[in-house]
C-alpha cells in the first residue's frame, strides 16, 4: 500500500511563556495525500501557522510523529531538514520576504544557489518561471520597484525554482488587492493541476473554498476536515507527482558554495555601503597605524644607521693604554706606525690610518681660531667616511714627503676665511708652520663632541715631525670590510697586536657597539609604538564584531528567508564569516593605501627623512586583517547560523 505524503500522529507543539506552557497544537492527527490542494483555515492564534511551520520543517514538534513519505522527520538533523526545505518544499509568504539587494531574478535563484545548481542553468530556469508568471519584463527589477502582486509572483517563482513537490502558502493573498489575489489563487490552482501538493493557510473562508479539501483548526485542534467540492474530472491532475524519494542531489561541493557565498557577501556589502565602511573604519585606522609605525621605525633606523655609517661605525679605534682612564697611556710607546702598516695587510681591513693629534691655532691674515690638528694617513678619509666639498685630499706621496698640506673642514673655512675668498691654495699658519690648503671636507654628522669644533687634517708624518717631535701614535683607526663580523675582527686584532707587543698594552673601542645600541633603541621604540598601534587594531576588530552582531540582528528576517528556502547552518555561517573577512580585508588594503599615502605626504614635506615600508609588514597587515575577520566575525556568524528559522521569519 502506498504511503501518504504527509502523516501526523498525536503531534503537539508547546511553547513556554514565563512559568506556564502554552499548547499551540494538541495531539493533531492529519494525513495529506500527494496531489491534494488543502486549505487550513482558522482564526488568529488557532495554531494554523504553527502547523504550517512544522509541515514545512521550519519548526519541530514537542512530541508526536511527523512522517513525510514514510520518513520520520524527528530523526533528521538540521542539514536534512534544510535539504527538505530546499528541494521538496516551496514557500509562499504573506509578506513576500524578498531580499532587497537582489533583483527579481536573483531572488528566484536563491534556492538553486543553495542546491548547487550552476549559474547558467539557474538563470535560464528563473527567467522561464518569471516569464510564465507574467514577470518577463521585470526580471531585473528590485522588490522596491515591484507592486505587491508582482512581488508575490516573484515569491511563487522562487517556490518553484527547485521544482518543489509541496507548495506551502501562508496567507498568500493577505497583502494583495482583490485582482492580484485572484491571479495568485489561479496560479496555485494551476500548480495543483500539474500534480503538486498545495497547502494554503488562511483565515478567509472564500479562499479556503477554492481548495478541494478544507481543514479547520481551532485552539490547536482540528475540528473539521472535509472536501469543499468534488474534484471534477477535467480539473484533476493529469498524473499525481511521485512521492519524495530523498535522492535529489544538493550541496554543490565545496568551491561552488564558497564562490556563491562570496558573491552574496559582496552584494550585501554593496547594498549597505555605509554600514560596511563604518565597520571597516576601525580596521583601516589600525592597519594604517601599524604599517606607518613600522615604516617610521625602519625609516628612523635606516637614517640613524646611515648617519652612523658616515662616521665609520664599522671601525675599530685602537688606543694606547689599558682603558680610557689609564694614566700611564701617555708613556706607552708600543703603538707605532708599523702596527698600522701590518694591519693594512689583514684580510678584514678596508682602510687603516695612524692618528696623532694636538691643539693649535690656525691663522689667515687677520683671522685666527683654535683648532684640532689631526695627523692622519691618506686612508683616514675613507676610514671615517669623509667627503669633499671642494679641492682634494692629500695622498700617500704627501705622507711620505712630510708635505705641508692641510685639509680643513667647513667650520674652519667659515671661521678664518672671509666671504668670497676661495681657500684652495691659500697659505695658512698652524701655530708657526705655514701650510697650503688643498681641500675642504663636506659637513657631516659628528660622532662625539661639538659639531662646531674646527678640525684640520694633515699628514701624520708632518704632525709628528713639525708639531710633536714624537713617532708614537695616539691611536690607529681600522675600518672593517662589510662582510666581516665586528666582534670577530676585534678578537683577531687583539690577538694580533698582543703578539706584536708581547702584552696587551692597548684597548679597542668597537664603534659597532654604538650602532647596536642605537639600533636596539630604535627597535624598542618601534615595538613600543607598534604595540599601541596593534591595540588600535584590536579595538577595530572588536568594532567589527560589534557591528557584525548588530548586522545580524538587523538581518534576522533575511536569515529566516534563506533558511526557509534551504540554506544550511554552514551556508549562513560561511556567508557571514566571508562578509566579516571581506570587510576586514578591504579595510586592510585601504589601511595600507592610507599608510602609503601618508608616507608620500611625509616625503613631500620632509626631504631629509622618509618612511621605509617593509613588504613583510604589509603582508602581515593583510594576513592580520583576514585573521581579525575570522576571529571577530566568527561569533556573529555563528549566532546568525543558529537562529530559529520561524523566529527569524516572524522578526519583522
Amino acid at each position: 500500500m502506498r504511503e501518504p505524503l504527509i502523516q501526523l500522529e498525536k503531534l503537539r507543539r508547546d511553547f513556554k511563556s514565563g512559568d506556564t506552557v502554552v499548547s499551540a497544537l494538541k495531539d493533531v492527527d492529519l494525513t495529506i495525500e500527494a496531489g491534494e490542494m488543502v486549505a487550513i483555515i482558522g482564526t488568529s492564534g488557532s495554531g494554523k501557522s504553527t502547523l504550517m511551520h512544522i509541515l514545512g520543517c521550519l519548526d519541530q514538534a514537542t512530541s508526536g510523529s511527523y512522517r513525510i513519505s514514510g520518513k520520520e522527520t524527528k530523526l533528521f538533523d538540521s542539514d536534512d531538514l534544510a535539504k527538505l526545505r530546499r528541494e521538496y518544499f516551496g514557500f509562499i509568504f504573506q509578506r513576500y520576504h524578498l531580499l532587497s539587494e537582489l533583483d527579481a531574478l536573483g531572488n528566484v535563484e536563491i534556492p538553486a544557489v543553495y542546491a548547487g545548481v550552476s549559474s547558467a542553468k539557474r538563470d535560464e530556469r528563473a527567467e522561464k518561471l518569471l516569464t510564465r508568471l507574467g514577470m518577463g519584463d521585470r526580471v531585473d527589477h528590485r522588490p522596491s520597484q515591484l507592486s505587491g502582486g508582482q512581488q508575490q509572483r516573484t515569491s511563487i517563482a522562487r517556490a518553484l525554482m527547485n521544482d518543489a513537490e509541496i507548495i506551502l502558502a501562508d496567507e498568500p493573498t493577505g497583502a494583495l488587492d482583490k485582482k492580484s489575489g485572484e491571479e495568485v489563487l489561479a496560479i496555485l490552482k494551476e500548480l495543483n493541476r500539474e500534480g503538486r501538493t498545495v497547502i494554503i493557510v488562511t483565515h478567509d473562508p472564500d479562499i479556503a473554498a477554492r481548495a478541494e479539501r478544507v481543514i479547520e483548526i481551532s485552539d490547536g485542534e482540528i475540528i473539521s476536515d472535509h472536501r469543499s467540492e468534488p474534484i471534477a474530472p477535467d480539473e484533476a491532475a493529469e498524473q499525481p507527482r511521485p512521492l519524495m524519494t530523498f535522492d535529489k542531489k544538493g550541496g554543490g561541493g565545496f568551491l561552488g558554495p564558497l564562490r556563491e557565498a562570496f558573491g552574496m557577501a559582496l552584494l550585501s556589502m554593496w547594498a549597505h555601503k555605509l554600514r560596511a565602511f563604518l565597520t571597516m573604519l576601525g580596521i583601516i585606522i589600525g592597519i594604517a597605524s601599524v604599517v606607518s609605525v613600522v615604516a617610521l621605525g625602519q625609516g628612523s633606523q635606516q637614517r640613524v644607521l646611515e648617519n652612523i655609517s658616515s662616521l665609520g661605525t664599522n671601525s675599530l679605534e685602537i688606543f694606547a693604554g689599558r682603558s680610557f682612564g689609564d694614566v700611564r697611556s701617555a708613556r706607552i710607546t708600543t703603538l707605532v706606525v708599523d702596527d698600522a702598516t701590518q694591519l693594512t695587510k689583514q684580510p678584514y681591513a678596508m682602510a687603516v690610518t695612524p692618528t696623532v693629534s694636538t691643539q693649535s691655532t690656525i691663522r689667515f691674515e687677520a683671522n685666527e681660531a683654535n683648532a684640532q690638528v689631526n695627523g692622519v694617513s691618506e686612508q683616514y678619509f675613507s676610514a671615517k667616511g669623509l667627503e669633499l666639498s671642494e679641492g682634494q685630499f692629500f695622498d700617500a706621496q704627501s705622507v711620505r714627503d712630510f708635505a705641508q698640506e692641510v685639509v680643513i673642514d667647513e667650520n674652519t673655512k667659515d671661521a678664518i676665511f672671509d666671504d668670497g675668498i676661495d681657500p684652495l691654495g691659500r697659505i695658512v699658519f698652524i701655530g708657526k708652520v705655514p701650510m697650503r690648503v688643498v681641500g675642504v671636507t663636506a659637513t657631516k654628522q659628528s660622532g662625539f663632541g661639538s659639531s662646531q669644533r674646527l678640525s684640520l687634517y694633515l699628514p701624520y708624518t708632518t704632525v709628528q715631525a713639525r708639531f710633536l717631535g714624537d713617532s708614537t701614535l695616539r691611536s690607529i683607526t681600522l675600518r672593517v670590510k662589510d662582510d666581516f663580523d665586528m666582534d670577530y675582527v676585534e678578537s683577531a686584532v687583539t690577538e694580533f697586536l698582543t703578539l706584536r707587543h708581547g702584552s696587551k698594552d692597548f684597548y679597542i673601542l668597537n664603534t659597532d657597539d654604538i650602532r647596536k645600541t642605537i639600533t636596539s633603541t630604535t627597535q624598542t621604540m618601534t615595538i613600543l609604538i607598534g604595540s599601541i598601534a596593534v591595540i588600535s587594531l584590536i579595538v577595530g576588530g572588536i568594532g567589527v564584531m560589534n557591528i557584525m552582531l548588530v548586522s545580524v540582528s538587523e538581518r534576522i528576517s533575511e536569515i529566516g528567508v534563506r533558511m526557509a528556502v534551504g540554506a544550511r547552518q554552514n551556508d549562513i555561517l560561511r556567508q557571514f564569516l566571508i562578509e566579516a573577512v571581506l570587510v576586514c580585508l578591504v579595510g586592510g588594503f585601504a589601511g595600507i593605501g592610507l599608510a602609503l599615502g601618508f608616507g608620500a605626504a611625509f616625503s613631500y614635506f620632509s626631504s631629509s627623512f622618509s618612511l621605509v615600508y617593509s613588504s613583510t609588514s604589509i603582508i602581515a597587515a593583510v594576513l592580520c586583517s583576514s585573521l581579525i575577520g575570522i576571529v571577530f566575525g566568527y561569533l556573529p556568524a555563528r549566532n546568525a547560523s543558529r537562529l530559529d528559522p520561524v523566529a527569524a521569519l516572524s522578526s519583522e
